[in-house]
């Protein structure tokens, strides 16, 4: 396969299953709403966006995202909740419940995240 398609497909196939983790985080009523599953979709792709600046930005910096430990998840957790903050400002059809509403969204984004990476290692 050509690597552009490649990578166009793997973009778009990264940005469909943070809609559908969007839309069961919507569901749940956890801080976040989405209109329907064209705004979830877009707001995974505004997400994807600016998490990559984001992190390019703090690398410049010297400050890299993850890593082991409680305070590099409480970190994350928080770069995690601005993003979908700076995100909510793109997106129409996309409502992050302030600072608080973004940290538990976050927290229930990365579980969500974990239940389906977990789930699919499993099945393959």
């Amino acid at each position: 396969m050509v690597p552009i398609l490649s990578t166009l497909i793997s973009l778009a196939l990264v940005w469909v299953v943070g809609a559908v983790i969007l839309m069961i985080v919507s569901r749940l009523g956890l801080g976040l709403s989405v209109d329907g599953f064209g705004a979830a979709f877009i707001a995974s792709a505004v997400i994807s966006i600016v998490t990559g600046v984001l992190a390019w930005l703090l690398g410049l910096i010297g400050i890299t995202i993850g890593g082991p430990g409680l305070i590099a998840g409480l970190i994350g957790v928080v770069i995690s909740a601005v993003i979908l903050l700076i995100s909510d400002r793109f997106v129409k059809g996309m409502k992050v419940d302030g600072f608080g509403g973004a940290i538990i969204a976050a927290i229930a984004y990365g579980a969500v995240t974990w239940l389906l990476h977990w789930v699919i290692n499993l099945l393959f």
